[in-house]
């Protein structure tokens, strides 16, 4: 629950309406979200929570940083157990965020989520096919992350027959931060515009039980909600603009690189890429890119986040352990971003708007700003 001393003040004429997912209502339609790793932690889900948002953690690594806090070691089940536990102090609506990529942890994180009363999982990075078969939800809600109606209809069809719909769908455009889920020849085709992909999506939802459709990729303001909004979407899910706040636990540097981006810094990285081989947009000045790019990166695979199946079934493959500039380290890119690596080469993930960011600012700042409860502040 918020409290009226947090809560927004109301402007007049820009009121934005209520997003109810699952029986449980989130007073303003936004979804903060879930960067990894190490960006998204309690602390900043907590501070959006209370305001009335969505405050969404990230479960990448999460194991890694929840064990340097308690100062023991913790599995990946306890460390989202933990997290959100501690999200949840507060009050407000809390979301997991856990990757499909993220094969070797990931039935622990969703289990660890659950069992902690997470108010919804949030899951892409690949389709969560199996996501519902993991354990009950109970109350939690489900939701898919998707590229496409396409997408979200082989979603439907595979959860219908574990009987479970999804209780509400993210359609995140080529625009967003990190993974992106389109090629490199399609992402910037007029057709897979977010605005472009809605309708489309918007359709699939309604024949599936009118699922609320959230919006993802390129939000940066209110007039932006807005305009979501009347185009027929339930809500919208913001990550960079989140990630430039004071709560956020991304480093100094990394905030920094961010308020200092320009449209030219931004870029959707081909080679070197992420080994889980989907383009990724980065910031050209992050140092594992650079180090990657000049080879000087040491090929090692000491974290084993994005390890994937060998043929025998094993989970042994990851194309950052070879030599060569073809591949950066995700896992120490984005763990050293968030602070926590021994190798020092981070990786500075953006979503196509960064460069629009000039200062950080509170939390209270920003959902001021995105309820039209106060103008941006130059």
């Amino acid at each position: 629950m918020t409290n009226q001393e947090n809560e927004p003040t109301s402007v007049p004429g820009f009121s934005l309406p209520e997003l109810t997912i699952k029986g449980k209502t989130i007073r303003l339609p936004i979804i903060q979200g879930g960067m990894g790793v190490g960006v998204s932690l309690h602390r900043l889900a907590s501070a959006v929570a209370v305001l009335g948002a969505a405050g969404v953690v990230s479960s990448a690594a999460l194991d890694v940083i929840v064990s340097a806090r308690l100062g023991k070691k913790v599995d990946p089940y306890e460390a989202a157990y933990c997290e959100i536990t501690e999200a949840k102090k507060s009050g407000g609506y809390i979301g997991m965020n856990i990757m499909v990529a993220l094969v070797r942890d990931y039935e622990a994180s969703v289990k660890g989520s659950l069992d902690a009363g997470v108010d919804a999982i949030i899951s892409g990075a690949g389709l969560p096919l199996s996501l519902p078969a993991i354990q009950p939800p109970r109350d939690t809600a489900l939701i898919p992350i998707v590229s496409s109606a396409r997408a979200l209809e082989v979603i439907c069809k595979k959860w219908g027959r574990l009987g479970y719909r999804p209780d509400a769908v993210v359609l995140e455009g080529p625009l967003a931060g990190g993974h992106i889920g389109f090629q490199l020849d399609q992402w910037q085709l007029p057709e897979n515009a977010l605005e472009n992909l809605l309708p489309s999506v918007k359709d699939a939802a309604r024949k599936h039980g009118d699922i609320p459709v959230i919006v993802a990729g390129g939000i940066y303001s209110h007039e932006d909600i807005r305009r979501f909004i009347a185009m027929g979407a339930d809500g919208v899910q913001m990550g960079t603009r989140f990630l430039a706040t004071h709560e956020s636990s991304a480093t100094d540097s990394y905030k920094q690189a961010v308020v200092e981006a320009t449209v030219k810094d931004i870029l959707v990285s081909a080679v070197p890429c992420s080994p889980c081989g989907l383009p990724f947009r980065l910031l050209t000045k992050s140092p594992m890119y650079i180090a990657t790019l000049n080879q000087t990166r040491v090929p090692i695979c000491n974290k084993g986040y994005v390890l994937q199946r060998d043929n025998e079934g094993r989970l042994t493959k990851c194309a950052a352990k070879l030599p060569g500039w073809q591949y950066f380290c995700i896992c120490n890119g984005l763990i050293s971003s968030a602070g926590y690596s021994d190798v020092k080469d981070a990786m500075y993930t953006v979503g196509a708007i960064a460069s629009r960011v000039e200062k950080i600012i509170s939390v209270r700042e920003l959902i001021d700003e995105l309820s039209g409860a106060a103008s941006p502040k130059a």
